[in-house]
C-alpha cells in the first residue's frame, strides 16, 4: 500500500484505470507532487520528458472535479495541438469508467471553431485542454467560460515561452479567479519564464527531479562520424542494417526535414514527417498512422521530441545536433521506454566536434561507431590522439612543455629532429641545475659542521 496510487486517496475508478493502464508504483515526481495538488497547493514541477507528470496533475485534479457542477473546472494549456491531444487521450482513458460522465474537450487550432463555438453555447465542459491561442479565441468570442476555473496547468512551460505563447496564457490567467491553483511543468525554468511565475504564484512548492540516469540504462548512445560522406547516405544506410521496428529521425529545421524525407523517399523508403508548416489535419493523420505502424521511419522537427508518445520507438537518429543542447535529451528519451531496450545515434562532422564536447560535460557518455561494409562496428575513440599528445607532454615539466609549445610555432620542415634537440637541451640545463642545486646543498653542510667544531 506504501508505494502504490491507493495511498492518494483518489477516487476509484481513477485507481481501476490505473491499474488498466499497467501502472504499478508512483513515479518519484508523482509521490511529490500528487498530495500537494490535492490539497490545492500551487506547484512548479521541474522534470524531464518520461518522468510522468502528465499522471501527476491529471489524477490528483479529475479526482477533485464536482461533475454536478456543469461549468469549467481545469484549464490545461500545452505548446502544440499533438501534445493536447494525447493529454487530452489520457484524460479521456482515466475518467471512462467515472461513475458520473466527466467532461473534457480539447481545443487547438486548425480545428473547426465554429462547430466548437456552437457546441459550447448548449454546455460547458468540466475540463478544458487546448493550445493557448485556441482557448484564448474561444474566450474572445464568449463562447468558452472559462473564469469559473479555479486551476489553471501550463505544461512544458519553456516550450511554451519559447514559441512565444507567454503573452496569451497571461491573457488566459488574468480570467480566472483571484486564490488561482497553478500548476507548472516544465524540464527547464529559464529565468524568463520567471516574472510570470512570480504574477501569478505565490510560495509555490517547487520540487525539481533529477533524473537517476541522464539517459536511460536501457539506451545504447552512439556516435557516428560523417566525415567524408553525405548525411543522408549515412542515415539511408542505418536504416537497411538489421531490422529496427521503428525509428525517428531528428532535425533542426524544416528546411532539413524536408530535405531528408525527400532524400529517403528517391531512394525507396516510405518515410513520414512531422513539423510545424504541415496542416493540423495532416500531421493529425500522419501521427495516427504512425501509431498504427503504418510508417515505420519518421523525420521530425524538436516539436514531436517534447512529451509527444509514440510507442515502440527502437531508435533515434539525430541527422543533426540540436542547438538548443536539452532537446537532445529529450530525443534520445523517445526510444528505451517502458522497459524497452533503444538505440539512439547521432551523427557529426569534424566542425561539430565542440558541440558533441558540449554533450559530454553533461555527464552522458558516447560509444563511437562506424559502418563497414553494411555492419556498424566499434570504432577508435575520437579523442585517443588528443589523450597521446596529453600523456607525452604530461610527463615533462612545465618549462619544457612551454619551449616545445614555442618551437611548434616556429618551426616546420624537420620538426622531429628540432624537437628531439629542444627536449635535449632541456634535459641537459635541468641536469645542471641539479647539480648546482646539490653543490649548494654540500657546501651549506659543510659550513655548518665547521661552525659546531
Amino acid at each position: 500500500m506504501e508505494h502504490t496510487f491507493e495511498r492518494f486517496n483518489i477516487q476509484t475508478f481513477l485507481i481501476e484505470a490505473i491499474n488498466e493502464i499497467g501502472f504499478t508504483q508512483p513515479t518519484e515526481v508523482q509521490e511529490k507532487l500528487i498530495p500537494a495538488i490535492k490539497k490545492g497547493k500551487s506547484v512548479i514541477g521541474q522534470s524531464q520528458t518520461g518522468s510522468g507528470k502528465t499522471h501527476t496533475f491529471l489524477l490528483p485534479l479529475i479526482d477533485g472535479i464536482d461533475p454536478a457542477k456543469k461549468e469549467v473546472q481545469v484549464v490545461i494549456t500545452t505548446p502544440s495541438r499533438e501534445l493536447a491531444e494525447q493529454i487530452s487521450k489520457a484524460a479521456l482513458q482515466l475518467v471512462e469508467n467515472a461513475p458520473e460522465k466527466i467532461n473534457i474537450q480539447t481545443y487547438v487550432g486548425g480545428t473547426d471553431k465554429k462547430r466548437q463555438i456552437a457546441k459550447l453555447a448548449g454546455k460547458q465542459p468540466h475540463i478544458v485542454i487546448g493550445t493557448p491561442g485556441r482557448i484564448l479565441d474561444l474566450m474572445n468570442e464568449k463562447a468558452l467560460l472559462i473564469y469559473t476555473a479555479p486551476v489553471l496547468v501550463i505544461d512544458e512551460a519553456d516550450m511554451t515561452l519559447d514559441m512565444g505563447f507567454l503573452e496569451d496564457i497571461d491573457k488566459i490567467a488574468s480570467k480566472l479567479p483571484t486564490e488561482l491553483q497553478m500548476l507548472i511543468f516544465s524540464a527547464t525554468i529559464p529565468n524568463k519564464l520567471k516574472p510570470f511565475l512570480k504574477k501569478y504564484m505565490e510560495n509555490p512548492l517547487y520540487e525539481q527531479i533529477q533524473p537517476k540516469d541522464i539517459i536511460s540504462t536501457n539506451i545504447e548512445n552512439w556516435l557516428i562520424s560523417t566525415k567524408g560522406r553525405e548525411r543522408i547516405d549515412v542515415i539511408y544506410e542505418l536504416l537497411t542494417i538489421g531490422q529496427p521496428y521503428l525509428v525517428m529521425i531528428f532535425a533542426n529545421t524544416k528546411v532539413k526535414v524536408d530535405e531528408i524525407a525527400d532524400g529517403l523517399k528517391s531512394r525507396g523508403i516510405k518515410v513520414a514527417k512531422i513539423h510545424g508548416d504541415i496542416p493540423p489535419r495532416e500531421r493529425r493523420r500522419v501521427m495516427k498512422q504512425v501509431q498504427n505502424l503504418e510508417y515505420q521511419f519518421v523525420v521530425a522537427t524538436d516539436l514531436a521530441a517534447r512529451g509527444i508518445d509514440i510507442d515502440g520507438v527502437s531508435h533515434v537518429i539525430n541527422a543533426e545536433i540540436p542547438r538548443d543542447l536539452d532537446f537532445f535529451i529529450h530525443r534520445v528519451g523517445r526510444t528505451g521506454r517502458k522497459d524497452l531496450k533503444g538505440t539512439a545515434i547521432t551523427l557529426y562532422s569534424p566542425n561539430e566536434e565542440n558541440l558533441v564536447i558540449d554533450i559530454e560535460k553533461m555527464g552522458i557518455t558516447f560509444e563511437p561507431k562506424s559502418i563497414k561494409h553494411g555492419e556498424i562496428v566499434d570504432t577508435f575513440d575520437r579523442k585517443r590522439r588528443a589523450q597521446r599528445e596529453k600523456k607525452k607532454t604530461e610527463s615533462l615539466d612545465g618549462e619544457t612543455r612551454g619551449m616545445l609549445k614555442k618551437a611548434k610555432k616556429t618551426i616546420k620542415p624537420g620538426y622531429k629532429k628540432k624537437m628531439g634537440r629542444v627536449i635535449k637541451a632541456s634535459n641537459v640545463k635541468k641536469r645542471r641545475t641539479e647539480r648546482r642545486t646539490q653543490a649548494n646543498t654540500i657546501k651549506k653542510a659543510n659550513k655548518a659542521s665547521n661552525k659546531t667544531k
